[in-house]
């Protein structure tokens, strides 16, 4: 046998009690699933940054970042197969009016990113009104006509336009000339054709009629918030805290979402690029020093607008005729308390 010598057992003696603590800090990490609602784009990448810098793990936490699939962030969550989720505010809305158990928790952005766009040769489209009888490439939601038609109609237009429902390839058939007129994310679809060279120009949605938003949430159902406060409100200050790097700390972010979906995101310039607008922008974190935070009129205004456009639908497929409790669809209380 070896003989230890004094310094030796002392050091060893000593290590153990921390050895046992960070043994067990490990064992009660609590595993916590999230859903992202598209391919890995820069709207995720305060969830990498949390995850990669080791705000989780500080905060008792196992986050595994689900891949993106064919069943939406929405469902996952609401069903109980995702604790947490990317939801657009659309989605948020009209799920929780159909009956789904969702409730955000988290604003990505602090106002609305998309926005009708065209190509910037187009110089009969001088405003809004000038989209009536033109093609718009769309997506297949009721929610567009509504958005365009609000839009239009608010400019003094009719709301009369074609569809042709493409999907993702509306982007390429505004390129071509295939199409006249589509929504786009700005802070990635927009980036991404600048960076490619196609000029364009645009319509804001908040500025013909149609409310503020915030666009992208974090959502989970009430069920799981019911049953996991702590670790809910654990995981939303960390995943707060990895956005609030991402805007103080723009490259490295940008290098740790590169670096950790390496086969999706093989642009990088794209990533820093959609940063800088994202920030420029005062999206994820507004000139007020907001991040995270849903403003309650800008949340309910919304509501108000999809109720009163008819866009939300009960379990049945039936238009709501009472408008429902907005306040029930979201709470900052994860993020204060």
């Amino acid at each position: 046998m070896i003989d230890l010598t004094r310094r030796q057992a002392l050091f060893l003696t000593a290590s153990l009690p921390f050895a046992r603590a960070v043994t067990r800090a490990r064992a009660a990490a609590q595993k916590i699933t999230v859903a992202l609602d598209w391919t890995v784009n820069t709207n995720h990448i305060g969830l990498f940054v949390a995850r990669d810098k080791g705000f989780y793990k500080d905060a008792g936490l196992d986050v595994e970042i689900l891949p993106y699939g064919d069943t939406g962030s929405g469902t996952l969550v609401a069903n109980r197969v995702a604790d947490f989720g990317i939801s657009g505010s659309l989605g948020l809305f009209t799920q929780k009016s159909a009956g789904a158990d969702l409730k955000a928790v988290y604003a990505v952005v602090q106002s609305e990113t998309g926005r009708v766009v065209f190509n910037a040769d187009r110089a009969a489209i001088k405003s809004p009104k000038n989209l009536d009888g033109l093609t718009y490439g769309g997506f297949g939601s009721a929610w567009e006509n509504a958005l365009l038609q609000t839009i239009i109609r608010h400019d003094g237009g009719r709301g009369d336009f074609s569809t042709v429902t493409l999907g993702t390839s509306a982007y390429e058939a505004l390129a071509n000339g295939a199409v006249d007129f589509t929504l786009e994310v700005s802070t990635w679809e927009g980036v991404e054709a600048e960076l490619k060279g196609l000029k364009q120009r645009s319509f804001r949605y908040a500025d013909y009629g149609v409310p503020d938003e915030h666009t992208t949430l974090i959502v989970s159902s009430n069920a799981y918030l019911a049953a996991n406060p702590k670790a809910a409100a654990a995981f939303v200050k960390a995943t707060r805290a990895g956005y609030d790097f991402a805007v103080d700390h723009a490259k490295e972010a940008g290098e740790l979402l590169v670096a950790a979906n390496k086969d999706t995101l093989t642009n990088p310039a794209l990533i820093d690029a959609s940063l800088k607008v994202l920030n420029d922008g005062h999206f994820l974190k507004s000139a007020a020093g907001a991040i995270g935070t849903m403003d309650k009129a800008k949340m309910e205004a919304m509501g108000e607008y999809l109720f009163a456009s008819g866009i939300l639908l009960d379990g049945n497929g039936k238009a709501l005729k009472e408008k429902p409790d907005l306040a029930a669809y979201f709470t900052n209380e994860f993020l204060m308390g």
